[in-house]
């Protein structure tokens, strides 16, 4: 089942977070293995749908998305890895630009920047706050809009895009005035 065939499932009755399940975890999955890698993933995740499932009685479809309520319940936990998502990223920027080593760093150089910026890119991000880091990988890792961003994170639409700002401005400075992000130009 795909996440589009998903609407408004009854979470009260088990098959209807099931639906959820299947739709959604291998969204949920790849976004959680871009911020900590493959080892941490899978215990992030089923959190994620664990903590979801727990509290489905207080999903509220009015106020977000089922997609965007998975998202920020699994950035929340990404929060509480983060000492992993940090030394994955420094490890990332000790790395030759020219190793071919898959990871994190690799998968947010190809989405973000140039190949070539790997290492000096990972370091950047890892130097990063959490607000301004969070909105940054739900952009470049998940594809999330400003607006599911907010309804994700808990925090007003406007916010998105001054973290965001912030965040382009401090990898720019960080990356010697390369720009970081594709199609951005400025």
């Amino acid at each position: 089942m795909t996440a589009a065939a998903v609407r408004d499932p009854d979470l009260a009755e088990p098959e209807g977070f099931s639906e959820i399940f299947d739709a959604y975890f291998g969204e949920i999955h790849r976004y959680v293995a871009q911020r900590l890698g493959p080892d941490d993933a899978e215990d992030v995740v089923a959190e994620t749908f664990l903590t979801a499932f727990r509290k489905r009685d207080r999903y509220d479809p009015g106020r977000a998305s089922v997609r965007s309520w998975l998202y920020g319940i699994a950035t929340n936990l990404v929060g509480k890895h983060r000492r992993t998502e940090i030394r994955a990223l420094r490890a990332m920027e000790r790395v030759s630009p020219d190793r071919d080593v898959p990871g994190l760093a690799d998968v947010v150089a190809v989405r973000v920047s140039a190949q070539s910026l790997g290492p000096s890119l990972a370091g950047a991000i890892a130097r990063l706050g959490k607000g301004d880091r969070d909105v940054l990988l739900l952009v470049a890792l998940a594809g999330l809009s400003h607006e599911e961003i907010a309804t994700a994170l808990g925090i007003p639409y406007g916010t998105v895009g001054s973290r965001l700002n912030r965040a382009r401005k401090k990898l720019r400075k960080a990356l010697g005035g390369t720009n970081p992000m594709e199609g951005d130009r400025g």
